[in-house]
């Protein structure tokens, strides 16, 4: 059967299902369906029969289903990461899905059978009605004839389509069908009740090898704190609900418990995280006491300088702190620069440099900075090279709005919102080299890298790019870009680091859908890691652990 084939709907539905695929084509039709029915009438095979054809290959775009959660037995939170996940967004509550879709305008239908048999069948109709608010989503909801949720639902406006009624059969074909179909009863799914009794939610093991979904379905329903484990996991929820091996689980859950969790948590976990592809170096959430919790972790960058280095993070306020690489211990705080942080960047002269919301670069000689002294210092009466650096880009970009800076010990790059990056040496601050156009759409994500050549020549400095097209490109100044994108993804880039390592140059990208990959360019070694969480910046440092920052979670992960 080719992919713009559509089988007939079972039971004689094919009526129904002419005026599901009329509705999926009118635009004209209310954004929301609901499909009701009482019990034993076919409702989730009509819909089932929906997704089957609406997801293939090769669908017509007028009938395509994006995202499709059977809700029987299921919570809010594994029914909005379930969506968040296949519509490639990272999502801890509504608002961040509504965020996420409202800044992504494609044509987007979502299916949801089973309203009546979710764990809280009210909270889920109001996510569905305040996705059916966007203007190019359409939902197709099923719920029960005479469940309470039916009236919230029909108060929306939608489309209906009520089983029961038998304009939706074509009754000669039903008389066929079930002439060889026999009549099946009954719900196999499980429901909240035996899920809770199934599990045992203080068991870090147990839990990360048991079906992700029904755990989340307990914890939803768990008053208890279970020693942080319950926290731990709600709180890095879309991630553990993915597909992996109890590793993966475990090193996810042991990012994310926190220093209040059960002491004896943490060595459970990292034993069964043995297998997972990174060790965790160490992990601060919000709340945390010792060392305290820095703030959400809006920018990073490792300061450049003897070891050990120093990790600079910007907060959602503007706040700038300085930790330690090696244990995030506090080690001082500048004053903010900006109160809406998109970018950061520390300069080898001590300049930092804070992008705000705007799009306008601040400069700032931090107090550390190293300065001259001698005649030197008598001469030096003017801005240093990173300063000039900085001034000249700023005055080079005055066309368009900057979203996205980066730095190295020999270049500083920022780029705009039409997909043109643009770079200075600090050998040569005045000088701003030609630009390149390097992305459809707003850059969003930069990082340079200084690369060795040959012992006697100076280093190279590339330049890489991430887009809202998903791309990632790289450019060395002064010359061509490579016409190949260094990697490519339906997801929006978010953050990226790059840097030489003693494994060689590295490379990490951050998407929207919360992925965050790793790779050894040298090599072509891959790693990835999804913290359940969307990720605002990233880092790397000298010896190659990388740092990944979000809202609620700063952690530091070194290769396996």
């Amino acid at each position: 059967m080719t992919a713009g084939t559509w089988a007939r709907p079972a039971a004689g539905r094919e009526p129904a299902g002419a005026a599901l695929l009329g509705w999926l084509a009118d635009p004209a039709a209310p954004r929301l369906c609901l499909v009701t029915g009482s019990e034993n009438r076919g409702k989730s095979q009509l819909l089932a029969w929906l997704v089957a054809h609406g997801t293939r290959p090769g669908t017509a775009p007028e009938r395509r289903v994006h995202g499709f959660v059977p809700l029987a037995g299921q919570g809010v939170r594994t029914a909005l990461w379930t969506l968040a996940d296949q519509l490639g967004v990272s999502a801890r509550a509504p608002g961040e899905l509504l965020a996420g879709l409202s800044a992504d305008r494609r044509r987007t239908v979502l299916v949801l059978p089973d309203l009546h048999a979710a764990t809280d069948p009210c909270a889920l109709a109001d996510l569905a009605g305040a996705l059916a608010g966007l203007e190019h989503v359409r939902i197709l909801v099923e719920a029960r004839t005479g469940h309470e949720v039916v009236p919230a639902l029909k108060a929306l406006a939608p489309a209906e389509m009520d089983l029961d009624d038998p304009q939706w059969t074509d009754l000669a074909r039903a008389e066929a069908w079930r002439a060889v179909h026999p009549t099946r009863h009954g719900s196999t799914a499980p429901g909240p009740e035996g899920t809770a009794a199934l599990l045992d939610l203080d068991d870090p093991v147990g839990v990360c090898a048991a079906d992700p979904d029904r755990v989340t379905t307990a914890y939803e329903a768990d008053t208890e704190p279970r020693g942080g484990l319950r926290r731990a996991w709600l709180r890095a929820g879309q991630s553990l609900l993915r597909d992996q091996e109890p590793a993966d689980r475990a090193l996810v859950l042991l990012a994310s418990l926190g220093d209040g969790a059960d002491p004896r948590l943490g060595p459970a976990l990292e034993r069964l995280a043995a297998g997972a592809p990174w060790r965790l170096v160490w992990s601060r959430t919000r709340g945390d006491v010792t060392p305290p919790w820095p703030g959400p972790a809006m920018a990073l960058t490792v300061v450049p300088g003897p070891l050990p280095e120093q990790l600079l993070l910007a907060d959602h306020q503007g706040t700038l702190r300085s930790l330690s690489c090696s244990d995030a211990v506090p080690a001082g705080r500048l004053p903010g620069l900006a109160s809406d942080v998109l970018g950061l960047a520390r300069l080898p002269d001590g300049t930092v440099v804070v992008l705000d919301g705007d799009g306008r670069l601040h400069p700032h000689r931090a107090p550390t900075a190293p300065r001259p002294s001698g005649l030197a210092a008598l001469l030096d009466d003017g801005p240093g090279a990173g300063e000039q650096a900085i001034e000249t880009l700023s005055t080079a970009v005055t066309h368009t709005r900057i979203t996205a800076l980066a730095a190295s010990e020999r270049a500083v790059a920022v780029a705009d919102h039409t997909g043109r990056v643009y770079a200075a040496f600090l050998t040569d601050p005045g000088r701003v080299l030609p630009s390149e156009h390097l992305h459809e759409g707003p850059v969003t994500a930069l990082a340079v890298a200084d690369v060795p050549v040959a012992a006697s020549e100076p280093d190279i400095s590339l330049v890489y790019s991430g887009g809202a097209d998903g791309r990632v490109r790289v450019w060395g100044p002064g010359n061509k870009p490579m016409d190949v994108p260094v990697a490519e993804g339906a997801s929006p880039v978010r953050a990226l680091a790059a840097r030489m390592t003693p494994s060689g140059l590295a490379l990490s990208i951050a998407r929207a859908d919360g992925l965050v990959e790793h790779r050894h360019l040298d090599t072509s070694e891959r790693r990835a890691f999804r913290p359940g969480q969307p990720v605002n910046a990233l880092a790397l440092t000298r010896t190659g652990e990388l740092l990944i920052g979000t809202d609620e979670l700063l952690t530091c992960l070194r290769p396996a």
